[in-house]
């Protein structure tokens, strides 16, 4: 029964409508020694339920360091690979194996390792938010937390290929003066932010500021008063005096911003589409039903072979490494 009903990619069964989810999430995850990690693009009852709340980089950090049996991570598939590479003796499970990225899908990993191969004497950085295939195909992997420290290591004549996003790619490239050789990939997201509509928001919130996440278009990013990584961004707002913002990333981020600064206002940045707001159709795939589900029966499972697996965690490591050299 739920082998056929996991050709959904997620377990489709029905829930006692009388039950208190919160509450059944919370006991079921003390019954199976199992961590919650949420990304911040989740809704936020998902949040709100979660044992841990980061951007890509905490979420890698936090599942390398886990004692848990069972990693639910509620995220998108690249991010519940990088928990399973990183944990091949720990069961992890995500609550909708449909939940991908337009990102890691703009780099097969074919046409990736014959470009590679057509540059022998470059490094290869890739952006965490890739499959496993990429990742093993790389050299460092990086986030947007730590993606300008991890170029700015290297020797300046060591050449350097960076995947698959070309927008973070470009900024990392003016942000540490290094010439890097981009793969043509990018996130709907985060490319879909209209530039005029944004002059005309500012326009209308003239106090407001605009930050924006570095996988922006570089117009949309010129605009920006402060430019960073997800936990930057919320961390900007934290700390800075302004009180309202405009904010150029995925909406989820807007739960933390207002639970952690209630007396602020923030404005979701306008695609250039009919939306009234930026949402990742794949992060939003996940619900809370059906997390409650997949944390019941510990499914949809990830599941990597081991030769993939172990070449995948070599980059991943590498990161972590000079993360905490960098204080990160």
């Amino acid at each position: 029964m739920i082998t056929q009903e996991l050709s959904k990619g997620y377990l489709d069964v029905k829930i006692d409508p009388t039950i208190d989810i919160f509450a059944e999430i919370k006991k079921l995850k003390r019954e199976k020694n199992a961590i919650l990690l949420a990304h911040y693009y989740q809704d936020g009852d998902i949040q709100d339920v979660a044992d841990f709340i980061g951007d890509s980089l905490g979420l890698a950090q936090k599942a390398a360091a886990t004692d848990a049996s069972l990693i639910v991570f509620a995220g998108v598939h690249f991010m519940a690979e990088t928990a399973k590479i990183l944990n091949p003796d720990k069961k992890v499970v995500l609550p909708d194996l449909n939940a991908g990225c337009s990102l890691a899908d703009s780099c097969p990993a074919a046409p990736f390792e014959a470009f590679r191969k057509q540059h022998p004497d470059h490094i290869v950085i890739s952006y965490i938010n890739c499959t496993a295939e990429i990742k093993a195909l790389s050299d460092i992997i990086c986030t947007s937390s730590n993606a300008e420290q991890i170029v700015a290591s290297l020797p300046k004549d060591q050449k350097i290929i960076f995947a698959p996003d070309k927008n973070l790619g470009r900024y990392i490239a003016k942000k540490t003066g290094r010439d890097m050789l981009l793969w043509d990939g990018s996130c709907m997201v985060h490319e879909i932010f209209s530039l005029e509509r944004i002059v005309k928001l500012k326009a209308q919130h003239p106090k407001a500021k605009f930050i924006a996440h570095p996988e922006c278009e570089t117009p949309v990013l010129e605009l920006a008063d402060f430019i960073g990584s997800t936990t930057a961004l919320l961390n900007y707002t934290k700390k800075d005096s302004a009180t309202e913002y405009i904010v150029g990333t995925e909406t989820g981020i807007l739960h933390q911003m207002q639970k952690e600064s209630p007396d602020k206002t923030f404005i979701p940045a306008p695609p250039n589409n009919n939306c009234a707001c930026n949402d990742c159709p794949h992060m939003k795939l996940n619900t809370l039903e059906k997390l409650y589900i997949c944390l019941k029966h510990e499914q949809p499972e990830i599941i990597l072979p081991e030769d993939l697996r172990s070449r995948a965690e070599k980059p991943i490591r590498r990161m972590l490494e000079l993360s905490a050299q960098f204080g990160m």
